[in-house]
Order: C-alpha cells, then structure tokens, then sequence
C-alpha cells in the first residue's frame, strides 16, 4: 500500500489509540452519533462508512457489546483502523472492506450506526483529496443505500442510528420508511440555543409503529464558553 500521508495517532479516553490521516479524520459528530446510539452489553453491532473506526472504537469504549462490524470502502481508512486494532488489542471489533450495498451479517444486528457522507454528489466545492471527497459527498452510496443495508441486516425492533446536516432530515426519513424503518427519535445538536443547529441524528427502528419523539436539543458549547455540561460528559472531560 502507498505511504500514508499525514498519518499521526490520537489517544482515546480508554486508553486505546486510533490512527488517522491527511484524508481519514474525525469531528465532533461522531462522538454525538455515539453518544446517541448507545448499545447494549449483548448488542451485535455495525457501524457503516466506518472510515478509521472512530464510532466503533467510541461504542467499543462506552457500552462494550458483544461485538461491531465496521464497514469502509477505502483501503487506506481500512488499514488504519486494522493498525489502531492491532496497538490497542482490541478485538471485538472486526474491520471489513467492502462496499456496504454488498454487505450481509450472519447473524441479524441490534443496532447500526452511520455517519455517511452529508453532501449530494454535484452539490457544494469538492476536497482536496479523492479521499475527503468520497467521505463527504454521496458519489459511492447515498442514504437509501445505507437505509436498504439496515433492512438486510438488522433484526426485527433493531436500530438504525444515523447523523447528518438538518437539511437532510427529510431524505433520511423517507428513506427509512421506504426501507420498513420507523423513525423514532430525533435530536439536533447546535452550537448554543442562539445558533441554527448543524447537525441531525436520527433512530429508526425496523418494524417500529409510528410515533416519533423529538428530543431536547444538545447544545455543545456553556453560556460562559467552553463546553458544555453535556459535551464535557460525552467527550469524558
């Protein structure tokens, strides 16, 4: 495989590490799409679009189910996560490469997790890198396939949690139901209450019955600045 550039390490706070590069970093929004989720100790779990494996290794370090696929169709974001699961010696989490319209569990999932590229293909300025742009723009799958991957895969009353821009939220709705995927909660997370929220997470629940809780919004950042209560208790501060 061609050199990694930027490849640097970032400690989790579990102690464990994840490898990241120029082209496969994280944000703030995989640890809300966490955080969210949840799992349970039994739970088998998959996160999809897994890039370097950070919302596995979060579900990994917070809740400990029974064990997570993640999904990625890039060789070098697969690798890193591989290298991040070798130092740490974790081995719950089994890294798979492939395309996640191809993707087939042995067993029916408890919950997946998707944090899938927010832009659609031909809208807003391209990255740099080939890399950011497919992590970013829908040009190798796009919500409805994420939605039909969870149909497949998950289990009757299993969960579906995705994260994405506001402007999204009706696309994931519609692509969940027409996938037999009830949406049941619904958080925003903004800045502070005086800002537009800029993120999105949904729960769906396959074969659910319609009713959907709209939660509280998280706000990430305190009156006084900094964090938030919430944030630092997410991020483990």
């Amino acid at each position: 495989m061609a050199e990694i550039k930027g490849l640097s390490v970032e400690r989790l706070k579990d102690g464990n590490e994840i490898f990241i590069s120029a082209g496969h970093r994280f944000g703030t929004d995989a640890f809300l799409l966490a955080d969210f989720s949840g799992a349970r100790h039994k739970d088998l779990v998959c996160d999809l679009c897994t890039g370097s494996g950070i919302v596995a290794l979060l579900l990994y370090q917070n809740y400990k189910p029974s064990a997570i696929d993640a999904v990625e169709i890039q060789d070098e974001a697969h690798e890193l996560l591989k290298m991040s699961l070798e130092r740490s010696g974790i081995k719950a989490i089994r890294p798979i490469l492939q395309d996640l319209k191809n993707y087939r569990t042995e067993k029916p999932l408890d919950l997946i997790t998707c944090n899938p590229p927010y832009k659609l293909d031909g809208t807003g300025i391209k990255n740099e890198t080939e890399a950011a742009t497919i992590a970013r723009h829908e040009l190798l799958c796009t919500i409805d396939d994420v939605c039909a991957c969870a149909k497949r895969n998950l289990r009757y009353g299993g969960r579906l949690c995705i994260c994405n821009r506001p402007e999204r939220l009706c696309d994931i709705m519609t692509a969940m139901r027409q996938n037999g995927i009830e949406p049941k909660r619904v958080r925003f997370a903004a800045k502070t209450p005086d800002d537009a929220p800029w993120l999105v997470m949904v729960e769906g629940r396959r074969g659910g019955k319609p009713f959907l809780q709209v939660e509280k919004n998280l706000y990430t950042q305190a009156p006084e600045g900094g964090f938030s209560d919430e944030m630092k208790r997410i991020y483990r501060l």
